[in-house]
Parts: C-alpha cells; sequence; structure tokens
C-alpha cells in the first residue's frame, strides 16, 4: 500500500515537472525572441539607458518568474528523487518502472541513443519511464548559443537543461569543470545528456576551435 500511494505520489509529481517546463520553455522562448534581451542580456543601451525596443518591466517579470519555476522544478526533482528512494527499499531496482496511459506521455520519454551525423539521438517513445533517468537533476542551463557554433551544430539548444556533461553531473565549482572539460577534449567528442521540453536527449558534442569565441560557442548558467 506505501509503494502503491508513494508511485501515484510521484508519477504526480513527474506530470507537475512536465508542466513547469512546459512554462519555462515558454518563457525563454519569449525571451529569446529576435531583438529581445535574452535570458540575462543588458537591459540598458550603450550609453546606459534604457532600452526603447523592448517592454522592461515584463521582461523583468519573466525573468524573475522563470527563476521561481526553476526553484519549483529543483524542489519537485527532489521529492521524485526521495520517493523513488522509497520505492527503491521495497522493490528490486531492476523490476522497478513508473508506467503511465499511453494517451498521457507527453514530457516523459527518455530518448536512447542512436548516434547520428550531427551528433543528435533519435528518441524511442515509451509509456514507460526509466527512473534513473529522470531523477537526474539538471545543474545548468543552455542561455545562450550562437548560429552554426560547434555546440548549435553539434544539436544542443536553447533552454537545453543539461544532466551531464562528458564527466560532469553535479556538485561544485561547476562552471569551471565544464571548462576543464571541454578544455581537455578540444576535438574530441563528449557525450552529453540534456532535458527538453520533458524528454531526455542524448548528444555528441565536440568541442573545436571555430571563428568564433571558445570551444563551444554557448553559455551555460548554472542551476
Amino acid at each position: 500500500m506505501v509503494a502503491s500511494n508513494v508511485k501515484s505520489e510521484t508519477i504526480g509529481l513527474m506530470e507537475k515537472r512536465s508542466a513547469i517546463e512546459a512554462q519555462m520553455d515558454a518563457i525563454i522562448s519569449r525571451l529569446s525572441q529576435p531583438g529581445a534581451p535574452g535570458l540575462s542580456g543588458n537591459l540598458v543601451d550603450s550609453e546606459g539607458f534604457p532600452r526603447s525596443d523592448i517592454d522592461i518591466p515584463v521582461i523583468l517579470s519573466e525573468r524573475r518568474r522563470l527563476t521561481e519555476l526553476r526553484n519549483d522544478h529543483t524542489e519537485i526533482t527532489e521529492k521524485i528523487n526521495r520517493n523513488i528512494q522509497v520505492l527503491h527499499s521495497v522493490k528490486p531496482a531492476s523490476s522497478l518502472s513508473l508506467s503511465r496511459d499511453a494517451g498521457n506521455t507527453e514530457g516523459s520519454n527518455v530518448t536512447v541513443a542512436s548516434p547520428t551525423s550531427n551528433g543528435i539521438s533519435q528518441s524511442n517513445s515509451s509509456t514507460t519511464m526509466d527512473v534513473d533517468a529522470n531523477v537526474s537533476i539538471p545543474f545548468a542551463l543552455v542561455d545562450e548559443i550562437v548560429n552554426a557554433s560547434p555546440a548549435a551544430d553539434d544539436g544542443l539548444q536553447l533552454g537545453d537543461q543539461v544532466l551531464k556533461f562528458g564527466n560532469v553531473e553535479a556538485g561544485d565549482d561547476l562552471l569551471h569543470k565544464l571548462a576543464f572539460e571541454a578544455q581537455s577534449n578540444q576535438g574530441r567528442p563528449i557525450p552529453v545528456v540534456v532535458m527538453r521540453h520533458g524528454s531526455t536527449h542524448n548528444l555528441t558534442v565536440t568541442p573545436r576551435s571555430w571563428q568564433g569565441r571558445g570551444l563551444l560557442g554557448c553559455h551555460f548558467r548554472m542551476l
């Protein structure tokens, strides 16, 4: 009975998390429209005056709401993690899965790696969620990415939430670890796992020199 209740609660939390991710994606899309300042761009012009081409109060409100949603997302994911630990304690991990109705699986599918020419894996949809993949906590967000950069060409997208970047998954000093991982693997493919629109995607990103700055051409914001 306890396991059944925890399982039902966890499915509900996953649905709530997917709804939050949809809201986050919508805000990121609005902030990233042509001419918009993005998630962290300046709201003043080169002379230090407020930009007249954007609605600054709306931008500030959107950014504030995005921060609130990120906090809610982290809290819910941590709760899912705790529930999974309870479920693992009463049922062997090898047989544990959380099934959902086929008509209500949006935002829950896990992408199965299948390398392609541009480094993006193909998704195999399923009505069964892999627990370990879904309870991973994103630690970074791609909040800026340059067209035709290595990151963009290899499949990273604006708004992707990074679950794993090579050997970097979580912990302290993540920005330094991400930079070191990219620099130490210049010219070599790095396996990257991201959360995008509620689904997990496996990518291969190769840090390399290009016409722009850095080896990737994108910016990560820590969550």
